[in-house]
């Protein structure tokens, strides 16, 4: 097996993990909500969102971005036992601080959290109680860097899995004994069982001890502390905007409207962006151990990117033939008008995990200032062009709007990438994208132009082909063909 194979099947193996632990996250998140509302009722799932959302904001403004900044430096680290017990040993002390802050900034303020929360000081006692998952939380983030920065990846991915099962065990146990007198209880014992299985995986990776002097503190803490501050303010950006776009779309078409745009997008970003997510576990530290060499780096992000389309653009081509199904069983017929904003937003996504694919080489060599800029600039042009898409075309305009958005993106992304860090796509990665894409394209038309059932069919074809080229081009990386043969001999 070749370098260049070994790579392409390390980011497959990643992806599949995680992209199982992404699904059976989602399944739990169904059947615990399911569960919640039937013992709860629409009060207790207003309580319980309400505080968990609340301290969700406190700790993204208190956590420094830990959890993204610090894979960096465990992942640059790794190659030395004394150096990553130095990281480790850093990064456990400031996960201790940060978390401490969250935690006493709400229980300090936790009168105050109440009025501004719920208008009254009626829940002041569950926000001071609560306010100890702020600590654990972050300390479990800590485990979670760790086996993320060193690549333990089933171990990462086993933490998720068992603190998932085990908290929604918990979780309906005491909302069954309880009801809404169970929400803080489960939100601490919640956070406990998280942090314990964090704890004990990340245990079994064997780290020299190593006791960090203040010098080194500040020195190695220094670093993570202003990449996660950084980070925080990148993420606080798309917050902003999302809530001055509904605030917008609110005031220019009602609430209706917001309901439909949020309904679209939580459907394009949960079940298609979390193949971002499984993928990004594995890529980000990867892309970081090769981000010392401008070349190991351009390799990186063209083997990523070309897996990502083949993977993703099957995906895409089924949801553009058959997103009025997906809605239907999703909601109901009468979220049916966002179907024109979804084929705009699936096209939207073939840029999208380009643009993706190189943003990280930012965070990977450690280009604080450029992520930031770049990614403000981003969502300025996002939501001037959403507002203009608005205007225009209504919910069309918003899908629109993210088609050009993340054209722009990939634009910006590769142009300031190719100027910094002499980037460029490989001429494999432009077939593959060009033929996905206008695979995709002709899925759009034909769904616009071509009436039913003839259209199905065409589309059924579509996806077909998609799907072939992707399995050929996947079966020149990896030998699909001679792994399947495998796993049959073993089988037998």
């Amino acid at each position: 097996m070749t370098v260049k194979q070994a790579s392409y099947r390390q980011i497959i193996k990643a992806t599949s993990i995680f992209g199982g632990v992404q699904i059976f996250n989602i399944i739990i998140s169904i059947v615990k909500t399911k569960f919640v509302a039937i013992l709860l009722g629409p009060a207790g799932m207003g309580i319980a969102g309400l505080l968990v959302s609340t301290t969700a904001l406190i700790g993204s403004l208190t956590n420094f971005g830990l959890a993204t900044s610090a894979v960096r430096n465990v992942s640059a680290a790794a190659a030395s036992e004394e150096k990553i017990g130095l990281t480790v040993s850093v990064l456990r002390r400031l996960v201790w601080l940060t978390g401490l802050l969250g935690a006493l900034f709400t229980l300090f303020l936790s009168s105050y959290l109440s009025k501004i929360t719920f208008g009254n000081e009626e829940y002041t006692q569950a926000f001071m109680l609560i306010s100890i998952t702020l600590l654990l939380s972050q300390l479990a983030a800590g485990q979670h860097v760790v086996l993320q920065g060193l690549r333990k990846l089933k171990y990462l991915a086993k933490a998720d899995i068992a603190g998932m099962l085990v908290g929604l065990f918990v979780s309906v146990l005491i909302y069954y004994w309880l009801g809404v007198q169970g929400i803080v209880p489960v939100i601490i014992i919640s956070s406990i069982i998280s942090f314990c299985f964090s704890w004990f995986f990340a245990s079994k990776v064997q780290i020299p001890k190593v006791r960090a002097s203040i010098s080194t503190l500040k020195s190695e803490g220094g670093g993570m502390l202003k990449m996660g501050f950084m980070l925080t303010l990148s993420g606080l950006l798309p917050i902003i905007t999302s809530y001055f776009l509904r605030i917008f779309i609110s005031r220019t078409g009602g609430v209706e409207q917001v309901g439909l745009y949020s309904a679209g997008f939580a459907m394009i970003n949960t079940y298609v962006g979390m193949i971002f997510t499984a993928m990004t576990t594995d890529y980000y530290p990867r892309l970081t151990e090769a981000s010392v060499d401008n070349v190991a780096t351009n390799n990186a992000i063209n083997e990523q990117a070309e897996i990502a389309i083949l993977i993703i653009a099957p995906i895409l081509v089924g949801f553009i033939a058959f997103v009025d199904w997906a809605i239907v069983l999703l909601y109901s017929k009468d979220f049916l008008k966002i179907n024109g904003m979804l084929h705009w937003a699936a096209l939207g996504m073939f840029f999208k995990t380009a643009s993706w694919a190189i943003g990280f080489i930012f965070l990977a060599k450690g280009a604080n200032s450029v992520f930031f800029w770049s990614e403000l600039a981003a969502n300025l042009y996002i939501v001037l062009l959403n507002v203009f898409g608005y205007k225009l075309f209504g919910l069309d305009g918003l899908g629109v709007a993210f088609f050009l958005g993340y054209f722009m993106l990939l634009l910006q992304n590769y142009v300031v990438s190719k100027r910094l860090y002499k980037f460029r796509f490989v001429k494999d990665f432009y077939t593959i994208f060009l033929v996905q894409f206008v695979i995709g394209l002709v899925s759009f038309i034909v769904f616009k132009k071509v009436i039913s059932p003839y259209s199905l069919i065409i589309n059924g074809v579509l996806i077909g082909m998609s799907m072939v080229y992707s399995y050929k081009e996947l079966n020149k990386r990896i030998d699909i063909r001679r792994s399947l043969i495998k796993m049959t001999e073993k089988v037998r």
